[in-house]
């Protein structure tokens, strides 16, 4: 049973720390970015170091005081807020923000949990190398919580999730001792890997504050094009012609529907669109060649030869970095064209790539079945990641519709797992993929992340009710 963070506890936590440490949360702490629900109020801590955090647990270990960690509050599965139980206190660690080292012939930096993705990739740069973890809130967003959520974004297809871009972490664990993690290891067999046990827990097994990361070179030349695909089967027939023409060169490989760029016409008719006339679909990709390669000229001849398979229409190579950014930008756009629009059910899915096109043949019809709805899927189709978002019929309401959202949920699940995938790809379980979870995951798995969890935080105080039910 855990304890609400009242005015006694605020007034002990504040004792123990610098003034200005604690203080009630405000409301942008309290809030998730689809706005469907919130805590409802919480006691807020913004450490500086990894020594006033290791304080602040030990506190809450003590008087039994649920800590919702906080990265920068872009996560859509209700991972950084707690609208039931006990107040709780969420910490926020944006005041750990230190770049503490980086050594770019090693290829690595160690940076704090609270730096933004974009601060990250800045440093890096700034070195003459390459973070490549990419996502449209990389301003908003902490390493931290990219770490705790084990990020994917847009560049996974070549250089893996955070977890494959992280080789340490240093973590405060829930009896507030620190796990010291930070070596500049690429081999280092001493035992379980606790790093890729705390990468993805969500917060619920300690709290990150500061990682090594790796660091790659630049692409001496990046390509970038937009292709209008017979289909997705054609798109990942393309993908893997592109890979044998570039020894595996593809950064990113975009898959977008037509109803995206209807979307975007319809609440966002700014937005430079490549194609006078939508396709039905088709694909952003880019490409990192090393010197001596033009990486207009390899999309060129990957274009006559997906060409002379029929795979392609109408296609758009970036003839430079204004084209380039005006491409990426139409892409980051699709999710706000769909805030815009109001979806009556989102889902983050990853299938066998192989799969793609036949789960989208099933899930098409068993959603028309029910009615009128408009289907837009996006996603990393690299990676096999799909952004597959239910809406209403044109000039509907979401809110009219949001009795069909669990039937509509259960057919794209079922199918999902039907044809061997996930159900939750890159966004994680937060609270609000609690059930599907349950409902999907395989029983030993799950049986074993509850031991883990009774192990290391037996009084469940870390983001109680994240990822495992309470």
């Amino acid at each position: 049973m855990l304890n609400p963070a009242d005015a006694a506890f605020a007034k002990t936590l504040a004792a123990r720390l610098p003034p200005g440490t604690v203080a009630p949360a405000e409301p942008r702490y309290r809030e998730e970015p689809r706005r469907r629900t919130g805590t409802p109020a919480a006691l807020l801590a913004r450490p500086r170091s990894t020594g006033e955090v290791a304080e602040i647990v030990r506190a809450c270990a003590a008087a039994r005081v649920g800590i919702v960690p906080w990265g920068g509050g872009t996560g859509l599965v209700l991972g950084q807020v707690m609208p039931d139980g006990p107040v709780p206190l969420i910490l926020s660690l944006e005041r750990m923000n230190a770049l503490r080292g980086i050594w770019p012939e090693e290829g690595l930096m160690i940076a704090e949990a609270g730096m933004t993705l974009a601060g990250v990739r800045a440093a890096a740069e700034a070195a003459g190398r390459l973070f490549p973890l990419s996502l449209a809130s990389e301003g908003t967003a902490r390493i931290g919580g990219n770490l705790a959520t084990n990020a994917g974004g847009v560049a996974v297809l070549r250089y893996g999730n955070a977890r494959d871009l992280c080789l340490g972490v240093e973590a405060v664990l829930a009896d507030g001792s620190v796990l010291h993690g930070l070596k500049r290891l690429r081999k280092d067999n001493t035992g379980y890997d606790l790093k890729d046990l705390l990468i993805g827990s969500e917060g619920t097994l300690g709290v990150i504050t500061a990682a090594t990361l790796r660091l790659f070179p630049r692409p001496a030349g990046v390509g970038t094009a937009m292709l209008a695909v017979a289909g997705p089967a054609a798109a990942l027939r393309l993908l893997t012609l592109a890979q044998d023409r570039t020894g595996g060169g593809v950064t990113s490989f975009e898959l977008i529907h037509r109803q995206g760029l209807l979307f975007l016409d319809e609440v966002m008719p700014e937005q430079r669109q490549p194609f006078a006339e939508r396709p039905e679909w088709s694909v952003l990709a880019e490409i990192g060649l090393p010197p001596g390669l033009d990486p207009g000229t390899v999309l060129a001849d990957i274009y006559e030869a997906a060409e002379a398979e029929a795979l392609v229409g109408d296609a758009v190579i970036a003839s430079g970095e204004g084209q380039r950014r005006a491409f990426w930008d139409l892409r980051e756009a699709l999710p706000e064209g769909n805030r815009r629009i109001g979806a009556v059910v989102s889902h983050d899915i990853s299938l066998p790539l192989t799969e793609i096109a036949g789960f989208l043949d099933r899930a098409g019809p068993a959603i028309a079945a029910l009615g009128p709805f408009r289907v837009n899927c996006f996603g990393h189709l690299g990676d096999g990641n799909l952004h597959y978002n239910v809406f209403p019929p044109e000039a509907g309401r979401a809110a009219d519709h949001a009795g069909k959202a669990g039937e509509i949920n259960r057919i794209v699940h079922d199918l999902v797992h039907e044809f061997g995938g996930s159900v939750s790809a890159e966004h994680g379980i937060g609270r609000a993929n609690v059930g599907d979870l349950e409902r999907y995951g395989d029983p030993a798995k799950l049986a074993a992340m509850r031991a883990v969890k009774a192990a290391l935080d037996p009084a469940g105080i870390l983001n109680p009710g994240a990822v495992l039910r309470g």
